[in-house]
């Protein structure tokens, strides 16, 4: 008597705090369109940028130049230009095994998913992949005194599966990114990913777009400068709601100057998180739910131009669902609703069957209620996942071209706390993989010994690095163990790093006015 009085107590309890907690109620069908309009909405945006990616580097695309959009142009480019959808086909990996494994499926099946998969990678993405197959597990993957491209946008880019299948519960979202975001980001880059996924799964219950950008920040720790960049960018369009143009120039005087990616130091090229959050976040508040100023404001602030517009228009198709996405921008996607994606065997038709699914499952794992058509979400309140940064306390100094290839020894000498060496391992021989084995030494000890493939696929994005060394003078020698003839190993440019920022363009400008 005494068990069966406590499960009445204990049902009646959880139905009690389940009716105190705020929910959002939707049938079957509008959580579907919701779901389709988030995924139709990213193939939409990352379509119509890719002719602009990366072509307009630190530079605003005017509205002279004509962005292309036509019947039939997303079947096309599904057909003949298959690895622009890395924004898709990265996300369907981790919902393939979410379906092949579930909702608990462990870190190590989605890292080695992701590592031994057929697709080329690049940045923070092909630095993990690197890491893995190299005995580098998450969430060491993707730190970023392991990773130099920590801060890049790769995760930010893949996020928006796991704010699709969290409708109303950020918090979850961010659960899901906690475990698989760390692959391949940290810090900012993965504050990028966690963001993102939170605007998703706001706008399955919120039509305001002002509230969804602002109460998405909540999951971000307010002392981080992704936090900080997006703050501003809110707060910017609060000053200036009609000059989009304003705003981007802010961005670029604030928060443009990257100190991680090796591309991007020293060079107009941006991958980093923030700024191309902000941008995400410029064209959803200029935009104001209006799916085409959306696309083509997001689309002309530059730099990452296809996946930014592909996270704005899935983010924006969520909120107005598939059927609301104007008939302009969805001409001949039926006709490409049934291509897998490359590198996969989903579909878009697919992914709504699957995301649909997969929603129903969290949802009700996350106490929320399925009852026949209606659908109960126990809506969550925002909260902040913990602070972490990437590069704390280093900053670049010095950039020094080298064009030079090694075959056994090479050698530098640098004043500061760390540096990157830039190259590749190369094949001369077409199909051949080959593997150099290199040593590092730094001031005379042996600080490493690293595989490097000539194998794309394969390849250490950058050939050595070593950030927070002591202050002071320090020679680099790096060893080739086993050269070939038939294989190069180049080094391109070498990064240098201190524990102060460079002042020597101040000094020179005091010294011009004296």
């Amino acid at each position: 008597m005494k068990k069966i009085n406590l499960f009445i107590c204990f049902a009646f309890l959880s139905n009690f705090l389940f009716a105190q907690q705020k929910t959002s109620t939707l049938t079957k069908q509008q959580l579907k369109d919701k779901i389709m309009g988030g995924w139709a909405g990213q193939t939409i945006g990352v379509t119509f940028g890719g002719p602009m990616e990366f072509r307009y580097n630190g530079t605003i695309i005017n509205q002279y130049q004509p962005v292309p959009w036509y019947d039939g142009y997303i079947k096309n480019t599904m057909l003949y230009n298959a690895g622009l959808y890395d924004d898709l086909y990265m996300d369907l990996t981790f919902v393939d095994i979410i379906e092949k494994e579930g909702l608990d499926a462990p870190a190590a099946s989605f890292a080695n998913a992701f590592a031994h998969a057929a697709y080329p990678l690049w940045h923070a993405n092909q630095a993990a992949r690197y890491n893995i197959l190299n005995g580098i597990m998450p969430p060491a993957s993707g730190q970023w005194q392991n990773n130099p491209h920590a801060d890049c946008i790769d995760y930010q880019i893949e996020c928006d599966y796991a704010g699709l299948m969290s409708p109303g519960m950020p918090n979850t979202a961010a659960v899901i990114s906690d475990k698989i975001g760390h692959i391949m980001n940290y810090g900012d880059g993965f504050f990028g990913g966690v963001y993102l996924g939170a605007c998703y799964t706001l706008a399955f219950t919120s039509n305001d777009i002002n509230y969804i950008v602002t109460e998405a920040l909540k999951t971000i720790p307010a002392e981080s400068d992704y936090y900080k960049c997006i703050a501003d960018v809110i707060k910017w369009h609060k000053a200036n709601p009609d000059d989009w143009k304003r705003t981007w120039y802010n961005i670029q005087e604030k928060w443009a100057e990257d100190i991680g990616c090796p591309e991007g130091v020293f060079a107009p090229f941006n991958i980093d998180a923030k700024v191309n959050s902000a941008y995400v976040v410029l064209g959803l508040l200029y935009g104001n739910g209006d799916y085409t100023k959306t696309l083509e404001i997001t689309t002309r602030c530059g730099q990452d131009a296809d996946c930014n517009p592909s996270s704005a228009g899935g983010i924006l198709g969520t909120m107005l669902g598939y059927s609301n996405i104007p008939a302009y921008w969805k001409m001949g996607l039926k006709e490409a609703e049934d291509i897998n994606f490359k590198y996969t065997e989903i579909s878009l038709n697919k992914i709504y069957e699957i995301g649909t699914k997969h929603a129903l499952m969290n949802i009700e794992k996350n106490g929320g209620k399925v009852e026949g058509d209606k659908v109960t979400i126990a809506i969550q309140v925002p909260k902040a996942v913990k602070m972490e940064k990437s590069f704390d306390g280093i900053f670049p100094i010095n950039k020094i071209f080298v064009n030079k290839s090694i075959n056994d020894e090479f050698s530098f000498d640098f004043d500061g706390t760390g540096f990157v060496v830039k190259g590749e391992a190369k094949s001369l021989v077409e199909g051949k993989n080959y593997v150099f084995e290199a040593v590092m030494y730094v001031d005379g000890t042996k600080t490493e010994t690293a595989r490097l493939p000539t194998k794309f696929e394969e390849r250490r994005h950058e050939l050595f690095w070593k950030y927070k060394i002591a202050a002071g003078k320090h020679t680099v020698k790096l060893k080739i163990i086993n050269p070939d003839k038939d294989n190069s190993c180049n080094i391109q440019e070498i990064l240098i790093y201190s524990d102060k920022p460079n002042t020597a363009s101040s000094q020179l400008i005091h010294r011009f006015e004296k």
